[in-house]
């Protein structure tokens, strides 16, 4: 698999998240080689992005980037599914795409009592731990909401860090709900953004 430039800052940026944390633990004691996943992991996701939804990369490809997936229809959605079974069996192990199951699993159900089929979902955003503090987030989602406003579309998001909320705040998000997800144990927040006039 061809590795997106991006795919090792969004590695490095998301390694502590405990969604990541958990789908990699079988490599907890190898940190080499749980960041050659995490690697292999976010170019496979980017490239998700790529084909059914928005992907937006900085200037510099290799610092940073905004995954999203838009509404696909039932059999693209099952087909794409069965695919990433297959690669996150042979990428992360067994343990780590059972977890991966269980862990997507209780947070779409959430997510469907929440928001309606057609929102969009921000999957990942990550900047290069060495750039951030600039304002590159900001840069990386701009496009897709100005998109998402022109097209009076809902958009929503599930982060387990809070300090990310105030960020996603200043972009129109607001807190939804707060759950524990059962296999991390660690709390998230879904988020949800409705469509801003004028734009």
């Amino acid at each position: 698999m061809l590795l997106d430039p991006a795919s090792a800052a969004a590695a490095a940026a998301l390694a502590t998240d405990p969604f990541y944390e958990c789908i990699s633990s079988a490599y907890e004691s190898e940190p080499e080689r749980r960041r050659d996943v995490l690697t292999r992991y976010f170019a496979y996701s980017i490239t998700e992005g790529r084909d059914h939804g928005r992907c937006v990369h900085l200037r510099d490809t290799s610092c940073g980037v905004a995954v999203w997936l838009l509404p696909q229809a039932p059999a693209i959605r099952a087909a794409r599914a069965e695919r990433k079974h297959i690669f996150l069996a042979e990428t992360l192990g067994r343990r780590g795409s059972e977890n991966y199951d269980r862990i997507v699993a209780y947070m779409g159900d959430r997510a469907s009592s929440v928001v309606r089929d057609d929102a969009w979902y921000l999957s990942i955003v990550a900047v290069d731990p060495a750039a951030q503090g600039r304002g590159l987030g900001r840069h990386l989602l701009a496009p897709t909401l100005a998109e998402a406003d022109a097209a009076a579309i809902t958009c929503y998001l599930e982060t387990f860090s809070p300090r990310s909320i105030p960020f996603y705040e200043r972009l129109g998000f607001k807190v939804h709900a707060v759950f524990v997800e059962p296999t991390t144990t660690a709390s998230y927040s879904l988020m949800v953004r409705g469509p801003r006039a004028g734009g």
